[in-house]
């Protein structure tokens, strides 16, 4: 996930609270759609969108966070 801006990235999860527990819930629920789309955990379609759904809100708010800081 944007990788170019990965050396900021790894400043930002050492100093940024917000941003690295946003970071940590992102690749959280990655997984978790993973898991469901796999079979692994018991999940319909809706439960699996609305997952995609809350996941790609936070990957904008993050890419919103590394666009103002690196400005």
């Amino acid at each position: 996930m944007f990788p170019e801006f990965r050396e900021l990235i790894s400043v930002l999860k050492a100093q940024d609270a917000r941003f690295a527990r946003l970071f940590h819930r992102h690749n959280e629920m990655d997984q978790e759609i993973k898991n469901m789309e796999a079979g692994l955990v018991p999940a319909d379609s809706v439960a699996i969108e609305t997952l995609k759904k809350e996941k790609l809100k936070l990957k904008d708010e993050l890419y919103v966070i590394l666009r103002k800081a690196a400005a």
